[in-house]
């Protein structure tokens, strides 16, 4: 594939939405799961995720129903695996976050094969 190819707009954004939907589910998998949380210091998790969030927000910019979802989900995640940090026994939360886990494993599935297919044209 030319170069050029993996810098049209289409293929950007999808790749951009994948990496926010991957460290959006790593989030959760950190806050569920001690030796995931381990694998990567915090700090630097943080940095990665609130990079992506602003690149997200960026891409999307031209698109205000799309961003304002991203955002939406982004703010729910990211509120919930704070309030499951500071009440790790509250299991209607650890339910909430495993529903929210299983929406970003199907979106990460479409959109990978999407981007595949955005690769492959």
């Amino acid at each position: 594939m030319p170069e050029s190819d993996t810098n049209l707009p289409h293929i950007t954004t999808t790749e951009t939405l994948v990496r926010f939907y991957v460290l959006l589910a790593q989030y959760i998998d950190r806050c569920l799961d001690e030796a995931t949380k381990r694998s990567l210091p915090e700090g630097e998790f943080q940095k990665h995720l609130a990079e992506t969030h602003t690149q997200v927000t960026e891409l999307l910019a031209t698109n205000r129903v799309v961003k304002n979802k991203a955002e939406t989900e982004f703010q729910r995640i990211t509120t919930l695996c704070e309030k499951f940090l500071k009440t790790p026994t509250d299991q209607t939360i650890k339910d909430s976050l495993h529903h929210e886990h299983d929406v970003l494993r199907i979106k990460m599935l479409a959109l990978s094969d999407l981007l595949a297919v955005f690769r492959s044209v």
